[in-house]
């Protein structure tokens, strides 16, 4: 089930929010620096992060899922945001450059199905990124954020599906070292709380980020169907076979 879209811009809007959306975009910077003239997709609730973005960018869209809700954004311009399944994008073939999810994989139905969506939208050497709650971080057992919702993954769980997917997993970061507080003293040691997180105790990060690219020339594997019907042409009339003898 998806997190609601008032609880999420709720939380963004909060400090805590403000704070989680700061540690992530650090570390999405050292993932993707700049977007020259590309066409970008953020799927999930993506809008904190498609911000720094969407000056460099040709395009910029933020699909938002039906079981989740959409806003508005950008907010006093002309509106980028599409309500969307997550398995039927409403995109032509290799139409994409690079694709953001944010609060999205977590919540997925079938999450092999929407991932070969994005495969089929973005074209080749197309690069996606996925934001997960780590299931050994603590934000991912606390229900204060949004990261407390959902199925959490492993760095392993996630590469492997991924490599099901046709996608080649590649550069890895982390975020959200610091606990999951409300209380300011806390947080004005997030700085703090990232910087030793990142080089003591990296496998316990709230959220897992990793870049992938599309893979080509590689089939994907096919659910076998129970049973299939097929229709054999006939090309020539047979008529219909009688037990009486000739006359």
């Amino acid at each position: 089930m998806y997190a609601d879209i008032v609880d999420l811009r709720q939380f963004y809007h909060s400090e805590l929010g403000r704070r989680a959306e700061q540690a992530i975009s650090a570390s999405l910077a050292t993932l993707w620096q700049k977007l020259p003239q590309e066409r970008l997709v953020g799927l999930g609730y993506a809008v904190p992060f498609l911000e720094r973005f969407k000056a460099e960018t040709e395009r910029t869209f933020a699909f938002m899922p039906a079981g989740q809700g959409a806003v508005n954004w950008p907010v006093g311009a002309l509106s980028s945001t599409a309500l969307v399944f997550d398995e039927e994008l409403p995109l032509p073939d290799s139409s994409i450059d690079r694709i953001l999810m944010v609060h999205s994989l977590e919540f997925a139905e079938n999450p092999r199905e929407t991932l070969k969506e994005q495969w089929r939208v973005l074209a080749p050497g197309g690069r996606l990124v996925i934001v997960v709650p780590n299931r050994r971080g603590v934000w991912a057992r606390m229900d204060n954020t949004p990261f407390g919702s959902g199925r959490p993954y492993s760095r392993r769980q996630l590469t492997e599906l991924l490599r099901e997917t046709n996608f080649t997993p590649g550069t890895t970061a982390e975020a959200l070292f610091f606990p999951p507080s409300r209380v300011r003293a806390i947080l004005k040691l997030r700085t703090a709380f990232e910087r030793v997180g990142k080089a003591l105790w990296p496998a316990f990060s709230g959220v897992i980020i990793v870049e992938a690219q599309k893979r080509l020339y590689q089939g994907l594997p096919v659910t076998a169907r129970a049973s299939r019907r097929v229709f054999v042409p006939v090309l020539a009339p047979k008529g219909v076979p009688s037990i009486r003898d000739p006359v």
